[in-house]
């Protein structure tokens, strides 16, 4: 923690003290929540960024997608539009944002939507002539206007929320104790062989309740990079001259992994828009190399980098263990709710 974290301590105090009041005044329902005839789903984290929501969000898409008509809503990060969007042909990054606008190009069949406010958000896709049966939130655990009915709680592997504070001191949006409105906390980013005695001692350290279900996952990479018209074998390209190019929270993972020793590694802030000097300093010092960024910068720097040169690597949300169970739950509850109530 930086000097000016620690000098900023009673901003952190007070911010926290609000955000409890807030949270109070939802669970006494002096402030409303609204709740919705079908599936809803909260995929979400009590820190700022860096938690593998993405990932986890397509883990569910295609779990859910073959069975049922999904639909995105986001917030639509640093988007260049307001309101509530649909995305539909003509849709770009800039429209629906970084992480919406992947979801629209990997999944065709699902409906992506973006909107601040949740509740509208979720209010305007059920007056669609095509409603959808169930509606993943991204990014909306602190979004309590909404009542869903299943939380999903994304906490990394390393920066876990119990060992964080409130912001700006810490990188908390809320306090921990929000953690007990999850149905399931899910441990992220963590090694692929993580032993059962550390799971463990996890366990014990996030306090996970009796009713809660726990989970660790790890980031598995593609074997390929993908281009505009062309796949490589990631093998082909780990000695090969390239420049490596990530604008998300914590890109050390993707680096090292791609990494070789000559290798430049060209790191911007997450989500960021990238500027024409941005492009000018990637070409400079890429030159006739290949490019590879993250699937996320991909959608915002396709066309402004030589497609011959620009790839990206895909990224998968994959459980060290249980994950039968986890679909499972996932299974159970959107199966019991479209049975049991009458959508919209």
């Amino acid at each position: 923690m930086n000097l000016l974290r620690k000098l900023l301590f009673p901003f952190a105090i007070l911010y926290g003290t609000i955000i409890s009041i807030r949270n109070f005044l939802f669970d006494a329902g002096v402030l409303k929540s609204y709740s919705f005839d079908l599936p809803v789903i909260v995929v979400g984290n009590l820190s700022v960024g860096g938690t593998g929501k993405t990932p986890q969000i397509e883990y569910l898409i295609r779990l859910l997608s073959d069975k049922y008509k999904i639909a995105t809503l986001s917030r639509g990060y640093k988007r260049q539009s307001a309101g509530f969007v649909l995305a539909q042909a003509g849709t770009n990054a800039k429209i629906l944002g970084d992480e919406p606008f992947q979801f629209f190009q990997k999944f065709p069949s699902i409906q992506v939507a973006v909107d601040a406010d949740r509740k509208n958000g979720i209010e305007q896709l059920l007056s669609l002539p095509e409603k959808p049966e169930v509606i993943l939130l991204d990014d909306a655990f602190q979004h309590r206007k909404v009542k869903a009915g299943l939380y999903i709680l994304l906490t990394s592997y390393g920066d876990l929320y119990s060992d964080d504070f409130m912001l700006p001191t810490g990188n908390l949006r809320e306090s921990r104790s929000g953690a007990k409105r999850a149905d399931v906390i899910i441990v992220t980013k963590c090694p692929f062989n993580l032993s059962l005695d550390e799971q463990k001692k996890i366990n014990k350290t996030l306090k996970v309740t009796p009713n809660q279900e726990l989970y660790f996952t790890f980031i598995a990479y593609e074997e390929f990079i993908y281009g505009e018209k062309r796949k490589i074998n990631v093998n082909e390209i780990q000695v090969a001259a390239k420049v490596l190019v990530a604008g998300i929270a914590k890109p050390e993972p993707f680096f090292a992994y791609l990494q070789d020793t000559n290798d430049v590694c060209l790191s911007f802030p997450d989500h960021h828009n990238f500027t024409d000097k941005d492009i000018l300093e990637i070409k400079n010092v890429a030159q006739n190399n290949i490019i590879i960024t993250t699937e996320k910068d991909y959608v915002r720097l396709k066309g402004s980098l030589p497609g011959e040169q620009l790839f990206y690597l895909p990224i998968q949300s994959s459980f060290v263990s249980g994950s039968e169970n986890f679909d499972k739950t996932i299974l159970d509850y959107v199966g019991k709710s479209t049975t049991n109530n009458k959508l919209y």
